[in-house]
């Protein structure tokens, strides 16, 4: 698989991605898609969300800081992004945290069509409706076996799932890969998760097979942080090193260090 192919179309197509996002992680979302090369937006407001993801490559919804509010200006954008086949990311971030999360997260897959669901292992859990709980935005713990439950979801929502964690699970549930790469000083700076979204968006926009995309996507991003944390002392060096990493990284690099395994 060549991965430096998707990385490749991602800095020449230069894709815009639009984003109704998590607001503590709006600013880091925005630079990670900038630095992969490709043109973030983050326009909220119900009176234009439409006519903005008519212009984009990629839609990434992010519940991480919901409202009412702003789940209806998530859903008109949603159906925006159907009526022109533009991919719809949607990270259940917190889902199984609270009853409004899992309300709102149900409310939006039911009321348009989400290409790629995305989360960690116990809010994937709680949206397939396993009996789990989220800690604020970080996994509970899930005894299930997560592939088969992403592989079930899938199936049942007619889209691809992802769910990240020590080892990412990306299946349209057909096919599925499994990606390796990443770094535990990740976990130790806020936003990765969301970054990792936007990522997802960033390379849907430029191909199709959307299981193929959020795969080699991750494995870049994940990639980059591996290569950050060898220059870095802590949290705040890993995050600088990090978006440098990305920045500077090559095609043949990332083929090298992928770690992405696929069964059917």
């Amino acid at each position: 698989m060549k991965v430096s192919v998707l990385l490749e179309k991602v800095r020449n197509e230069k894709p815009v991605v639009h984003h109704l996002t998590n607001w503590v992680t709006i600013y880091d979302c925005a630079n990670i898609v900038k630095v992969f090369g490709a043109s973030p937006v983050m326009a909220h407001a119900k009176e234009e969300v439409a006519e903005m993801t008519g212009i984009a490559g990629a839609l990434v919804l992010n519940i991480g800081t919901l409202t009412t509010d702003f789940v209806d200006s998530m859903i008109i954008a949603g159906a925006a992004a159907n009526i022109r086949d533009i991919p719809v990311v949607l990270d259940v971030c917190g889902a199984g945290a609270t009853k409004l999360r899992d309300d709102k997260s149900f409310e939006i897959l039911n009321k348009i069509k989400v290409n790629v669901l995305k989360g960690n292992a116990s809010e994937m859990a709680r949206i397939a409706g396993e009996n789990v709980r989220t800690r604020g935005v970080d996994s509970g713990g899930v005894n299930s076996d997560l592939v088969y439950l992403a592989k079930q979801l899938a199936a049942l929502r007619s889209c691809t799932v992802v769910v990240t964690g020590r080892e990412d699970i990306v299946t349209d549930g057909h096919k599925t890969y499994i990606v390796r790469n990443g770094h535990p000083m990740m976990t130790n700076i806020v936003g990765t998760g969301c970054m990792a979204t936007s990522v997802i968006g960033t390379f849907c926009a430029v191909e199709k097979d959307y299981a193929l995309a959020s795969a080699c996507g991750l494995a870049c991003y994940e990639a980059a942080a591996e290569i950050a944390a060898v220059v870095s002392r802590g949290p705040g060096s890993f995050k600088e090193n990090f978006f440098d990493a990305v920045y500077r990284l090559d095609g043949a690099t990332v083929d090298k260090m992928a770690k992405i395994s696929v069964t059917e």
